[in-house]
């Protein structure tokens, strides 16, 4: 057994591990963390099966962005699951005829596996090698450069338009305008007022007949 085997196999033994706690873990954080896990340990096997870019692409976007978003939002909804648990064993058959139906169809598509399709040096040339990320790049950068660009503006739009509409000013905030704290001068924030330095005591006799008339 040579050096990717054995990586497949540990891979593939990590992710079958944290596939199994995502269902079995009752803390919902930890759940995501193991959802995690295991979609790192599909974009190495994606890696040793020379996909590059679907390996990337779920690094960047379900480990990047999507299980981020979930684990914030679980953390801030602190959802309590120990009352929904009852109908886990109710929908057990269901869910096992599915996951068994679909390990079959996958068991069948490895075994046959896909003779129609030609090898990316096939169609460049005998004996070219071709990288799977370079000829993506190539296709996407040339036939469908414009729809490209056209998904990245969309992309851009959305993004600031998020922003704008979460940018709100609270009533209660405390924020200081840095224009103004510039254009501040002494005399606006510092008012001396004219004071004696010492004061004159009150005769005795005077503060007792001032005490007795209140």
């Amino acid at each position: 057994m040579d050096y990717q085997t054995g990586f497949f196999y540990l891979f593939s033994t990590v992710m079958l591990f944290a596939a199994y706690r995502v269902i079995t873990s009752r803390n919902p954080v930890h759940a995501v963390l193991y959802l995690m896990l295991a979609f790192s340990q599909a974009a190495a096997l994606w890696l040793i099966l020379k996909a590059e870019f679907l390996g990337l692409t779920l690094v960047l976007v379900y480990l990047g962005a999507v299980m981020v978003l979930f684990l914030f939002v679980v953390m801030m909804l602190d959802i309590k699951i120990d009352d929904d648990r009852w109908g886990f064993w109710q929908n057990f058959p269901l869910a096992a005829t599915i996951g068994a139906l679909i390990a079959a169809e996958l068991i069948a598509v490895l075994w046959i596996g896909f003779p129609n399709v030609t090898t990316p040096a096939a169609m460049v040339g005998q004996g070219a090698e071709v990288s799977n990320t370079k000829a993506l790049g190539r296709l996407l950068f040339s036939e469908y450069l414009y729809p490209v660009e056209v998904a990245a503006v969309i992309l851009l739009v959305a993004m600031v338009t998020a922003i704008a509409l979460t940018l709100r000013q609270r009533k209660d905030s405390k924020a200081i305008d840095p224009g103004q704290q510039v254009h501040v001068r002494a005399s606006d924030r510092l008012v001396v007022l004219p004071m004696a330095a010492t004061q004159k005591t009150m005769p005795v006799q005077t503060a007792a007949a001032e005490e007795g008339k209140a």
